[in-house]
C-alpha cells in the first residue's frame, strides 16, 4: 500500500508537469499567432483534444487531483472544468528549474523585479484574454451593458440638468445676480472631485462596490434637492449629488471593458456611449414637456411652493435609481478579483458568465474548462518591499509618485481639449441664439411719450414697452400682465391695482401719488428711484414670481438642446461600427479635425436656423473623439490603475469644462471672431496630437 501510494504522487507530479506545458506551450503559441485556440502538446501521450476540451483517463484522476481543491481526497474524482484552485507552491517546488532556483525578492535588485513584474502581467493579460474569449459574448455582456448604460445616462442626465432647472431654480428662490450662476459651478466642481475619488477608490474596493454607492448618493441628494426651500442647502444638495455621479464615467468604462474580448471592446464601448447621449435627449425633453408648465405647481403648506422645475428633478432622478436596482442584481468585475488575489471568486464569476451565454445559446451541457488560473504579486507587496526602511512620510511621497507614474498625460491633455471647445461652445451656441432672439425681440418695442391716459381700464397684457414721461389718472389695472414693459420720468396718481402681474418690468424715478395696489407682485426691487406718495399695499405677493406663459424663448432653449443631443446620434452609430475597423486614433484624429472646420463655418452664421445647423454639424462630428477617448484611456491603463487613471482624466474634463463655460459666456454678444478661432485652432491641434497616441486596438487588458 505504501508502495501504491508513491507510485500514484509520482504521477500526480508528473501529470502536474505536463499540464503547465500544455498551458506554457498554449502562452507561447497565443503570444505569436493571436488566436485562441486549444493547443496540443506533441510529446504528451496522456491528453488529446478531440472537441476542445482536454480527455483522457489521467486528465480525470491525476490532473484534476489538487491540494487546493476543496471538498476532495486524493481519491476523489475530479470531474472536467472542475476549479482547482492556483498552481501550488509546494508542486513548484518538485518541479526542476531550467536555469536554477529562482532567487528571493530581498536579493533582486528594483530592475529586476519590475522587469519579473511586467512579464507576469503579459503573461496574465494573454491568460485572461483567452478565458474572456472561452467565456464568449452572449448574455451576460447585454445585461451588464444596459445596466452600466443607466448609470451612464445619469451622468448625461446630470450634466444637462443643471442647465435647464438654474435659471428657475434662482428664480424661485429669489437669487440676486451676485449670486447667480454659483449652481452650475458647484455640480462640476463636485463631479470633478467625485471623478477623481471615486476612480481611485474602484482600483481599491471594486467596481460594483463603488459604483452602487456613487449612485445611491447621487440618487438621494438628487431626490431630497426637489424638496428643499433654502439656496444654500440645494447647492449643498447638488454638489454631494455631483460628487456622486462623478464616479460613474470611469467605473462604467472600466467595469464593462473587462469582460469584452479584445475584438469585442472598441465596438461594444462605443455602442455603451450611446446612453450618455440618451441621457441627454431625456433631459431635454423633460424640460421641454415638464418646467414651462406652471400650472403643475402646487402649494405645501403656506410659504412652499412646489414648481414643476421640482418635479422635473424628481423625473431625473429616475435613470439613476434604476440602475442602483439593476447594479445589485450583477456580480463583481472577475479581473479586479484577479488583481487583488481573490482567485476563487473571480473563478466563479467567470463561470457565471460561461454558463449564461451558453445557456442563452442553446448549449447548457458546454463546460467551462479553465480549473487553474494565475494570479500576479500583489503590488503593494512591491511598495512596501521599496519602501520598508523609510519612514511614513517617505512612503506617502513614493505612493503618490507611482500613483502619477501611470496616468498618461497626453491622454488628460486631450480630454482637456475636447471638454473645453465642447462644453464651452455648447454652452454658447444657445447663449448667441438667444441673443440674436434679444436683439430682434429689442428691435421690436414700442415706444411711447409724453402721453395722458385718464379714466381707463387696463385688463390686457402689456409687452415690450417703453413709456417715457407719461401720466396717468384715475387708470385701473386690473387682471392683467406686464411684460418686458418699463416705464420711466411717469407719474400714477389716484390709481388702483389689482392682481397684477409683471415680468421683466420696472418703474425707473417714476411718481406714485395715493394709489392703491392690491394682490401685486410690485415691490422695491421693481420701483426703482420711485417715490410712493400716500399709497397703500394690500396682500401683495410674496417671493419670486415664476411664469412661462407665452415665453417662447425657454420652449427655444429646450428645444435647440433637444436638436444638438438627437444629432449626435448618426455620429455614434458610424464610430461604434467602424471603431474596430479603421482604430481608435484615426477615428479620434479626424473626427477632432473635421469639428474643428466645422467650427470655422460658425463665422457665416447669421440667423437662428443657420447656428441651429451649424450646432448640430458640430455635435455630429465630435461625438466620434470622445467615444475614441474613452475606448483608448480604458486600454492604456493597467487593471490596477485603470479607475484612478479615468478619473483623473475625467476630473480634468469637469475643470475644463468650467473654464470653457466661463470664456466663452463671457464672449456672448461680444464676439464670434475669438470662440471660433479658438476652438478651431484647437480642435485641429489636438487632432494632429491624437494621431501621435499608441495603437491600442490589438492590445489585450494588462
Amino acid at each position: 500500500m505504501k508502495g501504491a501510494r508513491d507510485i500514484a504522487k509520482e504521477a500526480k507530479r508528473q501529470a502536474i508537469k505536463k499540464v503547465n506545458k500544455v498551458v506554457d506551450h498554449a502562452s507561447d503559441e497565443y503570444s505569436s499567432s493571436r488566436t485562441y485556440q486549444r493547443f496540443q502538446d506533441e510529446d504528451d501521450d496522456y491528453y488529446s483534444q478531440p472537441d476542445g476540451n482536454y480527455t483522457g483517463d489521467h486528465a480525470n484522476d491525476e490532473e484534476g487531483s489538487s491540494d487546493a481543491t476543496e471538498g476532495h481526497d486524493d481519491e476523489d474524482e475530479i470531474y472536467e472544468g472542475e476549479y482547482q484552485g492556483i498552481p501550488s507552491d509546494a508542486n513548484a517546488r518538485d518541479e526542476p528549474v531550467a536555469l536554477g532556483q529562482p532567487l528571493a525578492d530581498g536579493l533582486k535588485d528594483r530592475r529586476e523585479l519590475e522587469n519579473e513584474r511586467q512579464a507576469d502581467e503579459e503573461e496574465l493579460a494573454q491568460q485572461y484574454e483567452l478565458i474572456i474569449q472561452e467565456c464568449g459574448h452572449g448574455r451576460f455582456q447585454w445585461q451588464l451593458f444596459f445596466t452600466l448604460g443607466l448609470a451612464l445616462m445619469s451622468d448625461g442626465v446630470e450634466v444637462f440638468v443643471v442647465g435647464f432647472v438654474l435659471p428657475s431654480a434662482e428664480m424661485d428662490m429669489c437669487v440676486p445676480d451676485s449670486r447667480s450662476g454659483w449652481l452650475g459651478s458647484i455640480v462640476y466642481l463636485g463631479m470633478m472631485v467625485g471623478a477623481f475619488f471615486w476612480g481611485g477608490m474602484a482600483d481599491k474596493v471594486g467596481r460594483r462596490q463603488c459604483l452602487l454607492i456613487c449612485m445611491s448618493m447621487n440618487g438621494f441628494f438628487a431626490f431630497l434637492s426637489s424638496f428643499v426651500q433654502g439656496y444654500g442647502f440645494f447647492l449643498l444638495c447638488r454638489m454631494i449629488a455631483g460628487f456622486g455621479i462623478g464616479g460613474a464615467v470611469p467605473i462604467v468604462f472600466s467595469y464593462f471593458a473587462e469582460v469584452l474580448a479584445r475584438e469585442k471592446r472598441g465596438e461594444h464601448l462605443s455602442w455603451l456611449c450611446m446612453f450618455w447621449m440618451i441621457g441627454e435627449i431625456y433631459a431635454s425633453a423633460m424640460a421641454w414637456a415638464v418646467i414651462p408648465h406652471y400650472g403643475w405647481s402646487f402649494s405645501m403648506g403656506s410659504a412652499y411652493q412646489f414648481h414643476s422645475w421640482r418635479v422635473f428633478v424628481v423625473v431625473c432622478a429616475l435613470p439613476c435609481v434604476c440602475a442602483v436596482v439593476a447594479l445589485t442584481f450583477m456580480p463583481e468585475s472577475p479581473k479586479f478579483y484577479l488583481e487583488v488575489g481573490k482567485h476563487d471568486e473571480a473563478w466563479m464569476i467567470l463561470k457565471q458568465i460561461h454558463d449564461t451565454n451558453m445557456r442563452a445559446r442553446g448549449q447548457p451541457e458546454k463546460v467551462f474548462t479553465v480549473n487553474r488560473i494565475k494570479i500576479p504579486k500583489q503590488i503593494d507587496e512591491f511598495v512596501e518591499m521599496q519602501t520598508e526602511s523609510g519612514n511614513l512620510f517617505s512612503k506617502v511621497i513614493f505612493r503618490i509618485k507611482t500613483e502619477l507614474h501611470g496616468v498618461r498625460f497626453m491622454i488628460c491633455n486631450l480630454s482637456s481639449v475636447i471638454s473645453s471647445m465642447y462644453y464651452g461652445l455648447s454652452v454658447w451656441f444657445p447663449d448667441v441664439i438667444k441673443h440674436l432672439q434679444a436683439n430682434e425681440y429689442a428691435s421690436k418695442v414700442q415706444r411711447h411719450n409724453n402721453e395722458r391716459i385718464e379714466d381707463f381700464t387696463f385688463n390686457f397684457t402689456l409687452e415690450n414697452q417703453i413709456h417715457t414721461n407719461s401720466l396717468f389718472i384715475n387708470d385701473r389695472f386690473i387682471s392683467m400682465k406686464f411684460k418686458s414693459v418699463t416705464f420711466i420720468n411717469s407719474t400714477f396718481q389716484s390709481c388702483f391695482f389689482e392682481d397684477v402681474t409683471s415680468v421683466g418690468s420696472y418703474f425707473r424715478n417714476c411718481t406714485f401719488i395715493e394709489a392703491v395696489f392690491y394682490n401685486t407682485d410690485i415691490d422695491d426691487s421693481k420701483l426703482i428711484n420711485t417715490d410712493v406718495i400716500n399709497s397703500t399695499f394690500y396682500h401683495n405677493k410674496t417671493g419670486c414670481q415664476m411664469t412661462f406663459e407665452d415665453d417662447y424663448s425657454a420652449y427655444w432653449v429646450y428645444f435647440v438642446n433637444f436638436l444638438g443631443t438627437l444629432a449626435v446620434l448618426p455620429g455614434n452609430i458610424i464610430s461604434a461600427l467602424l471603431m474596430d475597423k479603421i482604430g481608435r486614433l484615426s477615428m479620434l484624429g479626424f473626427s477632432m479635425i473635421l469639428s474643428g472646420i466645422s467650427c470655422f463655418f460658425l463665422w457665416f452664421g447669421t440667423s437662428e436656423s443657420m447656428m441651429l445647423g451649424m450646432l448640430c454639424l458640430y455635435n455630429g462630428l465630435s461625438i466620434s473623439a470622445w467615444n475614441s477617448l474613452d475606448v483608448v484611456t480604458v486600454e492604456l491603463y493597467p487593471t490596477d490603475r485603470r479607475g484612478t487613471g479615468f478619473g483623473f482624466c475625467n476630473a480634468l474634463c469637469k475643470l475644463a469644462a468650467v473654464m470653457g463655460n466661463l470664456i466663452f459666456g463671457s464672449l456672448v454678444g461680444i464676439t464670434k471672431a475669438i470662440p471660433i478661432l479658438l476652438a478651431s485652432s484647437v480642435l485641429v491641434g489636438g487632432g494632429l496630437v491624437g494621431l501621435r497616441l499608441p495603437d491600442t486596438r490589438s492590445n489585450v487588458l494588462m
